[in-house]
Parts: structure tokens; C-alpha cells; sequence
């Protein structure tokens, strides 16, 4: 998996006027979490921070902080302004090598299902995955080909293969399915004349 390098500066203030005079100068405040090392509060650049946030794929990030050595990390929850959808705030998780972690994955389905251009409708159920690796085995998301998927068909955990992954969720959860489309009811004549009646 690709690393992606973040650099931060340490703050030292972290009342609300700091944040605010950092959040106007186009910074983003987090802190970076871990169970080896004492918290550490970052700004970041919002250039920078944008896109390892508002993406469907997980990202493996190396923060590069000054007077601090390097940390493997991954981006584990964001709070945005709900007006304006900026970003306010963000965690960062650190990780150890050799040492597994659990955290959610997006699902990436891809082609399109025979069964859809036959009439049926697909129902995805299942949009992240639970699972456990090693921090270098992580993947950007679990790719899933439907383009084979008939009218009926689906796919489930049990159908994913699991390289250098533990998939966390029950093996019976259906991830996407075809399904039938529904047919509405027609109105019997009897019925009909029951009501012009």
C-alpha cells in the first residue's frame, strides 16, 4: 500500500482563539493518537488534509512532525462544519509495525451486472467492511467484481477473498445483491367497477 507523507506543525496553543486564527490561515487542527506515545495536537494544511479525507479509499499516512520521529498512521474520524462541509477537526490513529489492526474499508464495486440490464435492481447493503491486518497490508478498499451478477444472484462475506486480511463481519452478510423488480399490483376489473360504484 502506498504511503502517503503528511507534514504538521506541533501546537502549542490549543484554546478556541488559536484554532480559530489557524482554521482562517487555512490550517486544520487534529491530534495524533496512539497507545505507545503521548497525544500529540497538529495543524495541518487544509491543501493537504482535503484529500486523504474526502475519499472513499483508506489511506496509510507517514506524519512527519518537527522534533518528533516519523509516525505510521491512518486518519480515524473527521468533524465538518455543517454548513459550509469544511473540515473543523481530525484523528489520527498511530500504528505499530507488526502489530494487526482492526478498521473499517470501504467496498468499491465495479463493472455493471447482467442482471441490471435485464431489469433487475441492485441493492448494496453492505458499504464498509470490518477487518484485521497488518498496517502494511491494509487496502485502499475491497474491490468487488459484479459485472457477472444475474437477476437474483448476490455476494457475500464468505465470497471475498482474504489476502493477508481477517474479514470481521459474519460470513452470511450480503455485501450487494440483484434483485427482482417489483411489480405493482394490477387492479382487477371487479374492483374497479366496485369503486365506480
Amino acid at each position: 500500500m502506498e504511503i502517503t507523507v503528511l507534514e504538521a506543525n506541533e501546537r502549542k496553543n490549543i484554546d478556541k482563539t488559536s484554532t480559530k486564527s489557524l482554521r482562517k490561515e487555512g490550517r486544520v487542527p487534529g491530534v495524533f493518537y496512539s497507545k505507545y506515545y503521548d497525544p500529540i495536537s497538529i495543524d495541518v494544511s487544509g491543501q493537504a488534509i482535503r484529500p486523504l479525507i474526502f475519499t472513499s479509499r483508506t489511506n496509510l499516512i507517514s506524519l512527519k512532525v518537527e522534533g518528533h520521529e516519523e509516525y505510521e498512521c491512518i486518519i480515524k474520524e473527521a468533524q465538518f462544519d455543517p454548513v459550509t462541509d469544511e473540515i473543523l477537526h481530525f484523528d489520527l490513529i498511530g500504528l505499530k509495525r507488526g502489530e494487526k489492526i482492526q478498521l473499517d474499508v470501504p467496498v468499491q464495486l465495479n463493472g455493471s451486472a447482467v442482471g441490471i440490464r435485464e431489469g433487475g435492481i441492485l441493492q448494496q447493503t453492505m458499504f464498509k467492511l470490518d477487518i484485521e491486518c497488518l498496517p502494511r497490508d491494509i487496502p485502499e478498499s475491497i474491490d468487488i467484481d459484479i459485472s457477472e451478477l444475474q437477476i437474483g444472484d448476490s455476494v457475500h462475506v464468505s465470497d471475498i477473498p482474504a489476502e493477508n486480511i481477517t474479514i470481521l463481519n459474519s460470513v452470511e452478510s450480503i455485501i450487494v445483491a440483484v434483485t427482482h423488480p417489483k411489480i405493482e399490483k394490477e387492479v382487477e376489473p371487479e374492483e374497479e367497477l366496485l369503486e365506480g360504484e
